[in-house]
């Protein structure tokens, strides 16, 4: 029995199911979508070989719409037409190498497609000031924010095939532009209309301007022949304050939370997730998984200071996925699909003396995720040294 490929297939049904390479809010809430893990930075590299190369294509598609202040959803800017909706698309590109079966890096690097279409930053959402409540577009395109992390398995797989915990550390560099302009419609006292060029709103923008630290855990355990639980985890701390993007122009009557809001927040970012995979089909590597997920964005660092605009929240989904593994080459699909959001407080909200200030944030209802990866290594029919694709007992190790 080849003890490589046997856990390297345990693990891949805790997680490669469910492989997700970036990290993405469902909507406004600007989590920036820079081949961080919503899982992990490598998943999808369960033990590589040394010298192994792997790499993977992700396809992420979600389209925002349902405005949440706090966890109350306001359903009138759907009745009415006056919802904000980011149609946002993107390819994850990764990288990895092993230098061990227990330590590998990964590059990932984002390609990123998308459009914002709203009346309130353009002639208005009243119909004093857009009687015809016509809706404008503004887009961003481009490389998003590349990450660089490495992974750690804590056991020795040829100890303990059972269960395991690896630890992954990496940094996120500035490559995605903080600052994409797009021309916004206005409209002068006769009726004509005009434009202006200025930044498209933050959760368009392609990267956050900042240097920033990850920290990424995923464990799972086999609980039975065919049954195995899975755990994720990941961080990414900010120590930036803001970036060069102007959000407001100041001017004598300006605010403190105008003043808080005059450039982009450069913000702290997080994922949760945690479920189950059972395997379908055992001659075809066929697994489903069920979990559930948390991700958003903190309102405050937790290094450096949180000045500068940000929609702060977080969406809880649940989270099914199917993924196929045959030889070097595998499948992905996982739809979240979002059964709690809250927009909290940002600090400029916080800063309003009446206690009554409370921004608002768009949603989406589900996102959808589908990726293949290749393992450059020598080919092997793994399935046929796995016990859970046998009619055998599992390893008791």
């Amino acid at each position: 029995m080849k003890k490589t490929y046997i856990f390297q297939v345990l693990f891949t049904l805790s997680l490669f199911a469910l492989q997700m390479n970036s990290l993405q809010a469902q909507g406004c809430v600007a989590v920036r979508p820079m081949g961080c893990g919503g899982s992990t930075g490598n998943s999808g590299t369960f033990l590589m070989d040394k010298g192994d190369w792997q790499a993977s294509v992700l396809f992420r598609y979600f389209e925002s719409f349902r405005h949440f202040r706090g966890d109350v959803e306001e359903s009138e800017r759907v009745e009415l037409g006056t919802q904000v909706i980011n149609d946002a698309k993107a390819i994850d590109l990764s990288l990895s190498h092993a230098f061990s079966q227990r330590f590998s890096v990964t590059a990932s690097l984002p390609l990123i497609f998308n459009d914002r279409s709203s009346l309130y930053e353009h002639y208005g959402n009243s119909l004093n000031s857009n009687p015809d409540q016509l809706r404008f577009h503004t887009s961003s395109s481009g490389i998003g924010d590349l990450r660089l992390s490495g992974s750690y398995w804590l056991l020795d797989p040829a100890k303990s095939m059972k269960r395991n915990l690896a630890v992954g550390l990496g940094i996120k560099l500035p490559t995605g532009d903080s600052n994409v302009q797009d021309e916004f419609h206005k409209r002068n006292n006769d009726g004509t209309d005009y434009t202006i060029v200025k930044a498209v709103d933050q959760s368009i923008q392609l990267g956050d301007g900042g240097v920033g630290i990850t920290l990424d855990l995923q464990g799972y355990t086999l609980l039975a022949k065919k049954f195995s639980l899975y755990f994720n985890g990941f961080y990414m701390s900010n120590p930036q304050e803001v970036n060069k993007t102007v959000g407001r122009t100041l001017n004598a009557n300006s605010s403190l939370s105008d003043s808080i809001n005059q450039f982009h927040s450069i913000a702290d970012q997080f994922a949760v997730r945690v479920g189950a995979s059972y395997v379908l089909w055992p001659a075809k590597g066929l697994v489903f998984s069920l979990g559930m997920r948390a991700e958003g964005v903190p309102s405050k660092d937790l290094i450096g200071g949180s000045w500068g605009f940000r929609r702060p929240g977080y969406i809880i989904s649940a989270e099914p996925g199917i993924s196929f593994q045959h030889g070097n080459f595998g499948f992905n699909a996982s739809v979240p699909y979002a059964l709690y959001r809250n927009r909290v407080k940002s600090v400029s909200d916080l800063a309003d003396p009446s206690g009554q200030r409370h921004g608002d944030a768009a949603f989406a209802d589900y996102l959808v995720n589908a990726g293949v990866t290749y393992r450059f290594a020598k080919k092997h029919k793994m399935m046929d040294h796995i016990p859970m694709f046998q009619d055998v007992a599992p390893p008791t190790n």
